[in-house]
């Protein structure tokens, strides 16, 4: 496998700050190509070009939604592009860290938010998988015994409902499911599914917008708190390089001090 050089794909990037984009600087660094998918155009060409400045390969691959038809296509787009080195593309690792977050009392929740929530958690997921294992598929087993390594980004809601979360936990299920199925019915074929259920709060610039004063300073500087992005790249990169005899299909990630 000395000619072919592997590569990443990760839809749900957003602003560069968080779990997509940690992960994907992560693989660079290990020697991965890093097709980035994400939504907001501008945000995912700096994180790409930051890659490349650092030395790495990534390529931005925008979409317009997280719907069937555009996840699908964007694929043609990734199979089809012209990487700067010689060495032939082959995906071997896909992250689906995509979702659609809902936080309402039940009777506030509106059929928009309902279809959001299916179509980013659950709909976008589907198709992201039938694209990858498709590609995985036509992979030679590698020195570690697998074919690819198909990844979900979960969270607590994937795994129990609360009085505010009916919307995101109905959509986070159904990932955790559709995860659940794929490593049953494609391990056999040496493809690895694995989920990590992220329990707790991520640092990113998003969450720590959403604080003030103590609690922002707690919550940036804490590590026992809140969850780093880095860490949770280095837990993906720990699942990718599992050989076949010791598969972890699901994880929990939480900081030390998290109540659960």
């Amino acid at each position: 496998m000395s000619a072919i050089r592997p590569v990443l794909v990760v839809a749900g990037v957003g602003n560069g700050s968080g779990t997509g984009a940690a992960t994907a600087r992560l693989f660079s660094k290990a020697g991965y190509r890093v097709a980035l998918i994400a939504r907001n155009a501008d945000e995912l060409k700096k994180t790409a070009e930051a890659i490349n400045q650092s030395g790495g390969e990534a390529a931005a691959f925008p979409v317009p939604s997280y719907g069937y038809k555009d996840v699908t296509n964007v694929f043609s787009t990734i199979k089809s592009h012209n990487w700067p080195s010689p060495q032939k593309a082959e995906v071997r690792v896909a992250l689906w860290n995509a979702a659609h977050g809902v936080w309402k009392n039940f009777l506030d929740v509106t059929q928009e938010d309902i279809e959001a929530s299916v179509q980013d958690n659950i709909v976008g997921a589907f198709a992201f998988s039938h694209e990858v294992i498709f590609l995985f598929k036509d992979n030679e087993i590698d020195e570690l015994g697998r074919r690819g390594t198909l990844l979900f980004t979960g969270a607590t809601a994937s795994i129990r409902g609360n009085v505010v979360t009916s919307a995101f936990a109905a959509g986070k299920h159904g990932v955790r499911a559709l995860s659940q199925s794929l490593a049953k019915e494609f391990g056999k074929q040496n493809i690895h599914l694995a989920t990590a259920i992220i329990d707790g709060g991520i640092l990113t610039d998003r969450s720590l917008s959403r604080r003030t004063g103590d609690a922002k300073t707690e919550f940036e500087k804490n590590e026992d708190i809140r969850l780093s992005a880095d860490s949770i790249a280095q837990s993906y990169l720990y699942l990718t390089n599992q050989d076949r005899s010791a598969w972890s299909w699901e994880i929990d990630l939480r900081p030390a001090h998290e109540k659960w």
